[in-house]
């Protein structure tokens, strides 16, 4: 059983690995490998479970020593990082390999495995990101675009009469009031954002066939209608997380 951890600027995603399945196990504040409290919020995530290792991906650079020390402290050995040098499901083409977000190449090892190549994931974050497995299976770049609640929140903050909005799936286009509009633009908008970048990369790729799949918090919602979308997987970052952690223990 593995324990894995998907590090991100706001939360760290926590699950438990095994060789055929994952569980989600729930999020704790990323803040907390700084003040020294994920250890004891990881324990209680994990009750009487007793992982054999840590597999871990991070965005955030400063929390990876805390993250180090703790497995050392707890399985007297370094913990596995998903890295370039580390990757295994994939394989990588792109001119500066240690730039690429650890959680897009997690995400890449993920949809290859399950769904082929190629293959494109688009994780719904505080950015929303396209990441692209070609025909030969390698990573080979993408597209990153501002995140919803990141333009809802730049609309709020710039302006004086636009108000902050709980993003939801719209009743309509036209919206009737000003927070209706705004939702009407964040949703709507963002799904045509989806199926025109969908349409060009199939038309640069080459290809007819190519699966996409939806991640990140706001997936499910920006999915509906959207037939272009093939799956919804919540735990895609921590499933690749998974896989390259079976593959290094083979």
């Amino acid at each position: 059983m593995m324990l894995l951890l998907d590090i991100g600027n706001t939360h760290t995603h926590v699950g438990l690995g095994g060789p055929r399945s994952l569980r989600i196990l729930g999020d704790l504040p990323t803040s907390a490998w700084n003040d020294g409290t994920a250890p004891a919020l990881l324990e209680a995530l994990l009750g009487r479970r007793k992982p054999d290792l840590l597999c871990f991906c991070s965005v955030v650079p400063r929390v990876n020593t805390a993250v180090t020390e703790w497995a050392h402290h707890r399985w007297h050995t370094a913990p596995l990082q998903l890295t370039p040098h580390t990757l295994r499901g994939v394989g990588i083409d792109y001119p500066k390999p240690d730039t690429i977000g650890q959680d897009r190449l997690a995400n890449a090892v993920a949809a290859r495995h399950h769904y082929g190549a190629p293959a494109l994931v688009v994780d719904f974050g505080t950015a929303v990101t396209f990441d692209v497995v070609n025909r030969a299976g390698d990573y080979v770049g993408g597209i990153i675009a501002p995140g919803l609640s990141a333009m809802t929140d730049y609309l709020h903050e710039k302006t004086a009469l636009l108000p902050r909005i709980r993003i939801r799936n719209p009743r309509r286009v036209v919206g009737r009031n000003t927070e209706e509009a705004m939702l009407s633009g964040a949703v709507f908008g963002y799904r045509g954002l989806v199926r025109g970048l969908i349409l060009e990369l199939r038309r640069e790729l080459g290809v007819r066939r190519l699966p996409v799949v939806a991640t990140g918090g706001y997936a499910r919602l920006i999915a509906r209608g959207l037939p272009e979308i093939d799956a919804v997987v919540p735990g895609l970052t921590l499933e690749g997380l998974r896989l390259t952690a079976l593959a290094h223990c083979a």
